[in-house]
């Protein structure tokens, strides 16, 4: 009965770490680039009416898709049924989405590149969404952070592990802030944080003003095995855990 107790505090634990990372990469994301948005309007209020309005339509679009953002985690949270392989697609996507956003500030936004090294692997959909999750994670720092002139990301489907690769060659980091992220900032953390979850190893390599590097890696049999033995691994290495 204690272990059994035990273990349900656990995963209560474990749940409202993963809902506070959801949060984190969805929602608070979103809204932060609206602020960005309505920040740029104000700064045009006067006399620009056309130019506010244009800004506006473009915030009203965002939190539209916050909103859908919001919606869709909660549905993958419920249930993650389909195997698809939609990594590469949707890394693009964000990272054009990342562009925009820096244009629609009146900034110049940051050339970035994606590209795929070995045949695409199926992927279960959670192991997917929470490899999305860092690297979308890696890719908000890099284009919010780091003045980079160049973002590229890399996705190496090899044949004992599975590699995610996002470096910039801006402005880098110190090493108190690779060992433990920016104050009131969970981005790194959580990062860690999933990738451990889900069997993976996460390493950052970074240096004042010599870029950035995120890597993610997960083996093989993780990362491409059918469900019904990922579940069998998982199970015996909480079991493992546990006892």
């Amino acid at each position: 009965m204690a272990r059994e107790f035990n273990a349900h505090l656990d995963g209560r634990v474990d749940e409202r770490l993963r809902v506070a990372r959801d949060l984190h990469d969805t929602l608070l994301q979103s809204f932060h680039g609206l602020l960005m948005q309505f920040q740029s309007a104000r700064n045009l209020l006067r006399g620009r009416a056309e130019d506010v309005a244009q800004v506006l339509d473009r915030a009203l679009d965002d939190a539209a898709r916050a909103i859908t953002e919001a919606r869709d985690t909660v549905q993958t949270m419920r249930s993650s049924t389909t195997m698809t392989n939609e990594l590469a697609h949707a890394v693009q996507v964000l990272a054009e989405e990342l562009a925009a956003q820096q244009r629609a500030a009146n900034e110049d936004a940051i050339p970035f590149s994606v590209e795929v090294d070995g045949a695409s692997r199926e992927l279960h959909p959670i192991l997917r969404d929470e490899v999305y999750r860092i690297t979308g994670e890696a890719l908000r720092n890099a284009f919010r952070h780091s003045r980079a002139r160049r973002i590229e990301v890399e996705i190496l489907y090899e044949v004992r592990k599975l590699r995610i690769r996002v470096r910039d060659n801006g402005i880098g980091m110190d090493a108190s802030v690779l060992d433990e992220g920016r104050e009131g900032h969970w981005g790194l953390p959580g990062m860690r944080e999933r990738a451990k979850a889900i069997g993976g190893t996460l390493e950052v390599w970074s240096d004042q003003g010599a870029g950035t590097e995120v890597e993610l890696t997960i083996p093989a049999s993780v990362a491409y095995g059918s469900p019904a033995a990922r579940r069998f691994r998982l199970f015996h290495r909480k079991t493992r855990t546990n006892s």
